[in-house]
């Protein structure tokens, strides 16, 4: 493992050109730029003020984004002590307010007191296989009536996703598959 620590840039908000210190860890694998600038695209309508989950939150890049946008509140999940440690430092100095950052699993996270989020970000490491299980986990309460949920996988993985989660938009680069589901009565696979 190398000394040195990698950056991620945010690329929009009031952050823009911040650079994100992130360890070199084992499956870390920050979203690319390209990615995060089209999915900020796709929620600029509904990122101002939005109450964000930032599940498997890795190096914070997803989250920060949304506050550098306007979001009210996010809430960072992240197991890897490490990690979590560098995306509180980030924080701290961008001054960035409205982020909380809890060490845990996503799993685990979910198994507690519910409080319901406008978005949420679904992006665990690839080798886990989780989409499906946490996407299920956030039903109980995590998420608004119509909130919006960001997910990102491989490109070949189908993730089993509740009924109620319209696809309202996707992409794929490279080997990454990503998509916005809102949740509403009827799903449309995408």
């Amino acid at each position: 493992m190398s000394s040195h620590p990698g950056r991620v840039r945010i690329i929009g908000g009031s952050l823009r050109n911040s650079r994100l210190a992130v360890p070199e860890l084992p499956g870390l694998r920050p979203t690319p730029e390209r990615v995060r600038e089209t999915l900020f695209n796709w929620l600029a309508p509904v990122i101002h003020g939005a109450r964000v989950l930032d599940l498997c939150a890795g190096t914070g890049a997803l989250g920060i984004e949304a506050l550098s946008r306007g979001a009210a509140q996010v809430r960072f999940v992240e197991p890897d002590a490490r990690a979590a440690a560098a995306l509180r430092a980030n924080l701290a100095r961008l001054k960035t307010a409205g982020g909380e950052v809890t060490t845990s699993s996503a799993q685990a996270f979910l198994r507690g007191a519910p409080r319901a989020h406008d978005l949420a970000f679904l992006d665990p490491p690839f080798a886990l296989d989780l989409w499906s299980e946490l996407a299920g986990a956030l039903e109980a309460g995590w998420l608004t009536a119509q909130a919006w949920v960001y997910v990102e996988c491989p490109r070949a993985a189908a993730p089993a996703l509740p009924a109620g989660w319209a696809c309202h938009r996707e992409g794929v680069a490279g080997e990454v598959r990503y998509a916005v589901y809102r949740r509403e009565p009827a799903r449309t696979p995408c």
